[in-house]
Parts: C-alpha cells; sequence; structure tokens
C-alpha cells in the first residue's frame, strides 16, 4: 500500500523526512520561501514537480498543483511566530496567527484519510484556536492532541510541540515516547574540523565571558560546556552537554567551550551538528543559502523522529490491513 502525503509550510522538510522514515510518499510541498521549497526539493524527488514556493492564505487550494492524484495524509506546519512565547510583548500578526485556517480549502477538497497540524504550544492560547479545531471536527475527523517532547524520541534536544492528529476512521492512540535522553554532546564534532578562538581573547563580549564564568565555577577547568545566547535564562546562559540541548531557534544561539591545552576556547555550534541536533540524517541535504538561513530553516523545522512515531501510529492499522 502507497500512502502518499504533501506537505504544507512544508520548510525545508522535517515532517517530510519524518513521514518518508515512516514509509510515506510524498508527492507535493508548498512554502513561502525559495531556500526551503530548494531544500525541500532536493531531499525528495518523488515531490520535486510539484513542491511550489508560494505563501498561502485563505483562497489557497489544491489547485496550487499540477496532477497531484489521491491523498491520503495531509502534513501541515503553519507559521509559529506569532504564536510563540519567544515574541515576548511584540505586537502579534493575525494573518501569521490564521495561517492554521489556509490548510483547510486542501483538507476538504482533497479529503485524506489523516491529518497532522504541528505548532508551537502557545497556538492553544489562540483566540481562533478552538473554531479551527470545531472545522476539522465538521469535516469528519477524529481528533488526539498532544504535546511531545523531541528529547523522547531519540532526538538529542528538548523541543516541545503541539501535533494534531486527525483521522476520520478511528481517534488517533496516544503518541508514547520510550527512547532514554539522547545527550547535546552526542552531536559535538570533537575532530578540530572547525576553528575555535580562545574565550579570554580581546573584544570578547563582557555578558560571554560571564556566562562562561558561571559555568566554569560549578563544573570546574577542563569541562567543556554550551553558552547559551538570546532568550530569558533561568539558569545561567550556559548547560551542560550530558543532558539533550535546549529548543534550537532560528538564531545562532549555541557557542561551545572546550579546552585546548588547558585553556578554554569557544566557537558555534555549527550547522552538521545543528542538523543532527534535529534528528535529521547526515544525508539530509542543506545546499541552499546562507550559514544564517541554514540555521533558520532548521531552528523552523519539525524533529524527524517525532513526526515518524506520530505518523508510524496513525497508518498502523492500514499497514497491518494491507500485510494481512
Amino acid at each position: 500500500m502507497t500512502i502518499r502525503a504533501i506537505d504544507l509550510f512544508c520548510g525545508g522538510g522535517g515532517s517530510s523526512q519524518g513521514a518518508a522514515d515512516a514509509g510515506v510518499e510524498l508527492v507535493g510541498a508548498v512554502d513561502a520561501w525559495d531556500i526551503a521549497t530548494d531544500t525541500y526539493r532536493d531531499n525528495f524527488p518523488t515531490a520535486a514537480r510539484n513542491v511550489v514556493a508560494a505563501r498561502l492564505d485563505d483562497s489557497s487550494g489544491p489547485d496550487v498543483f499540477s496532477d497531484l492524484g489521491k491523498i491520503d495524509l495531509i502534513l501541515a506546519s503553519p507559521e509559529c511566530t506569532n504564536h510563540s512565547i519567544a515574541r515576548g510583548a511584540k505586537k502579534r500578526s493575525e494573518d501569521s496567527r490564521r495561517s492554521g485556517w489556509f490548510i483547510m480549502n486542501f483538507v476538504e477538497e482533497l479529503a485524506p484519510r489523516w491529518l497532522v497540524l504541528e505548532n508551537v504550544l502557545g497556538m492553544r492560547r489562540w483566540d481562533g484556536f478552538e473554531g479551527l479545531i470545531s472545522e476539522i471536527k465538521r469535516l469528519g475527523y477524529k481528533l488526539r492532541m498532544q504535546s511531545l517532547d523531541a528529547a523522547k524520541f531519540g532526538v538529542p534536544q528538548n523541543r516541545r510541540r503541539l501535533f494534531i492528529m486527525a483521522d476520520r476512521l478511528q481517534r488517533p492512540a496516544l503518541i508514547s515516547g520510550l527512547s532514554r535522553p539522547i545527550t547535546a554532546s552526542s552531536f559535538i564534532d570533537k575532530s578540530g574540523t572547525w576553528n575555535s578562538s580562545p574565550l579570554y581573547k580581546p573584544g570578547r563580549a563582557k555578558a560571554t565571558l560571564e556566562r562562561a564564568e558561571r559555568a566554569i565555577a560549578e563544573l570546574g577547568e577542563g569541562k567543556d560546556f554550551l553558552i547559551v545566547y538570546y532568550g530569558s535564562d533561568r539558569v545561567g546562559g550556559w548547560q551542560r552537554l550530558d543532558r539533550p540541548l535546549r529548543t534550537l531557534t532560528t538564531l545562532d544561539r549555541f557557542g561551545l567551550v572546550q579546552w585546548r591545552d588547558g585553556e578554554p576556547t569557544l566557537r558555534m555550534l555549527q550547522v552538521p551538528e545543528l542538523r543532527a541536533a534535529m534528528g535529521l540524517p547526515a544525508t539530509f541535504a542543506l545546499n541552499h543559502g546562507s550559514r544564517r538561513d541554514k540555521i533558520k530553516l532548521l531552528g523552523n523545522g519539525v524533529a524527524a523522529p517525532v513526526m515518524r512515531a506520530v505518523v508510524d501510529s496513525l497508518i498502523a492499522d492500514a499497514v497491518d490491513a494491507e500485510a494481512a
């Protein structure tokens, strides 16, 4: 049985990677950012002719694609920035917050058996959330909503997201994460490929040194650790390597302090390390855009192993029936 899917607000394809790992064929995708769609096209050749760079709105529907055919599953990760607590008191764009509605013409016209809608937990506080959920139910779907942390699915990162799972035939099963946490040290490149500079070099920001010195005071000299930039921080602006990475964002957020010949050095985590921190394989191509673009792409993404667990659970009965 071939299960065919499209990915709306696809980004570079983290959700699609998870679905593909579950045996799903990706046949189309949409994102407003051309770097995202170029990246997606590289990684999902079965969808290449139907990867569309376009900004979705209330009028958008399946006609953005050509010859799409039957669709069994829709994946969607609408814009999350204006739902996120990380935005603080900044003014929020209601068009962005409403982007969950922009998938509804696709759902109604294509009538897939399954739908997975992923977003930050803050989406549930949006005034329009209950109306969107009611509309999905009106179309005949049975729902389950869960907050899932990527660290419980073999991803070396604490990344908690809301997953709304929908099935026309039955209520989706509860998803259980079984993996023991994988630490940040698992993806650190210790080969010396990436250049570090002395922590105490001239011109280093005072705040950076204060973060590092708080870590050294607690860990002692000779222990590597991460400095955490940006965002509110209740643990001193650093983290240990013996726990999962804190949530990867769209900013260049993590600096690695390593000891060399008894002296601390500092470098930023690099794209291959951050790719691994998202649960993506080393073969996942990131060929487009600047380093900053690639970090934004990863930080906006879905941890692939979490989506694999979700899709595996949703399609299990259909796969079992085919095998019987």
